[in-house]
Formats: C-alpha cells, sequence, structure tokens
C-alpha cells in the first residue's frame, strides 16, 4: 500500500533549480510502487468549499509573477482523470464533507513543480481537491481520512504546501547552511508533535507551537500537512532542510 506524502514545493523555481529537494523527491518516487494516479491537495487552490478537478486535459498553469522567462516555459501535461475525480467526489460526499467536481481546472504550481521533479515523465494521472482554507486544519485531517481508502488502490495521495511559509521573512540569497532559528524552532516542534501523533496539539498550533504565526502568517501552506497525516499512519521524515533561511523545504510520509 502507498504512503500519504506531505511536500513542502518552495519557491516555483525548484521546477529548475532543484537543490536538494529535487533529488529527494526523485529517490522518494523511485522508492514507492509506481503510483495508479495522484490525489493532491495542494495550498495554491483555496476555495470555500470543497472541489474536485475533473479536468481531463488540465494545463500547466503558470500562477506566479516576476521569475525567469525559462520557468515559464516549463509544462507537465499529465492528463486528468474525470472518473477518479467523480470517486473522490463521492467518499468526500459519503462522509458528509460535500464536493462538487471542477471541470476546468488547470494544474497550479503546487501540483506541477513538485511532480515534475517524481514523476518527470508527467504519465500519471492527477486529481487535484481544493482547500477550504476557512476552515483550518480539523477539516483537512477529516478529507484525509474520507481518501485514506485509495492508498489501498494504488493512488498516492500529497498535500504540497510548506512545513513554514513567511515570503516576509525570507533572505533570497541565503544559502542552504543558513537556518533562522525561529524557522528551525516551529519545525522542531511540529515534528515532535507529528513523532508523537498528538492530534489535539497539532489542530491547536496556532496557540502552542512557537513562533507559529510567524512561520504562517496564514495557514494554507501548513494545511495539505493535516490532509496527508489525515490520509495516513505512521510518520517519518523523508527529507528536512531551508532555503532561503527560513522557507522550509521538509518532505513527511504516513504509511
Amino acid at each position: 500500500m502507498l504512503p500519504s506524502l506531505f511536500i513542502s514545493h518552495g519557491s516555483p523555481m525548484l521546477a529548475l533549480e532543484p537543490g536538494a529537494s529535487g533529488p529527494a523527491l526523485a529517490r522518494l518516487a523511485a522508492q514507492l510502487p509506481r503510483p495508479k494516479a495522484i490525489v493532491i491537495v495542494s495550498a495554491h487552490w483555496e476555495s470555500d468549499e470543497l472541489f474536485v478537478s475533473a479536468n481531463p486535459r488540465p494545463r500547466t498553469w503558470h500562477d506566479f509573477g516576476g521569475f525567469p522567462p525559462a520557468l515559464y516555459a516549463v509544462q507537465y501535461h499529465a492528463p486528468g482523470d474525470p472518473d477518479l475525480a467523480a470517486q473522490v467526489s463521492e467518499q468526500l460526499n459519503a462522509a458528509r464533507l460535500p464536493a462538487r467536481l471542477d471541470h476546468q481546472r488547470p494544474s497550479d504550481h503546487g501540483v506541477w513543480v513538485p511532480l515534475s521533479l517524481m514523476y518527470p515523465e508527467a504519465d500519471i494521472p492527477v486529481v487535484q481537491v481544493s482547500l477550504p482554507s476557512r476552515h483550518g486544519p480539523a477539516l483537512q485531517t477529516q478529507v484525509g481520512q474520507a481518501l485514506a481508502s485509495l492508498r489501498e488502490q494504488g493512488i498516492l495521495l500529497i498535500g504540497s504546501g510548506s512545513i513554514t511559509h513567511n515570503l516576509r521573512d525570507l533572505d533570497w540569497n541565503a544559502g542552504p547552511e543558513r537556518i533562522e532559528p525561529w524557522a528551525k524552532a516551529f519545525r522542531d516542534w511540529m515534528v515532535e508533535k507529528l513523532a508523537a501523533d498528538d492530534g489535539p496539539a497539532l489542530h491547536d498550533y496556532r496557540r502552542q507551537a512557537p513562533n507559529a504565526v510567524r512561520s504562517h502568517p496564514s495557514d494554507e501552506h501548513l494545511l495539505p500537512l493535516y490532509f496527508a497525516r489525515g490520509a495516513g499512519g505512521l510518520f517519518s521524515v523523508a527529507h528536512q532542510g531551508f532555503t532561503m533561511g527560513a522557507l522550509g523545504m521538509d518532505i513527511y510520509r504516513f504509511d
């Protein structure tokens, strides 16, 4: 059975400058059985209610600005899977989590950046589930639990966000050896609570974790972690690191 994964997808430039995370993602993909399909929650599809992408041919959406032209030339043409999208929607509705299909949704960079490093052939179908971020961690845990059985069907479940995400406090010239103490303290607290399977503390992270609001001025980039945790089991760290001083690049798996 496949695990569920939480991936810190970093800057969009990760697609061209993979650093240490790119090889870590490639190794992880090589270690796993080849998925029949991927269901992913990205921090970059915030919504008021739950949607499931049912676009059979989602385009590569360069949903950012100010980057080099080479990044906008990157294409990731993984197909969608409308049948799987319908199954995902049905499972969510059965769990009393109302969800609707979106037949137009493109693939945002929280989807195609990490997947381009894991499965560069772009030949595995991808279905995206939206992120109703205003409902916080509890809803994402429920969404993960509702879809956990997909792992038994050879489907890889991924939450794509970032273990820390304060863009205003980044040093874009910092090397990987520089780590801001406040960001590390938050990351280490999260790892400790994940290892202890301390759900109440994790759901209350904004009050309990050190530097929580500084690490996540808004929490949409952390919420996909709760989807991955809800969908999986035993926690382990697949990769750890920081870029730009405070942007966490951790990768976690839940077996």
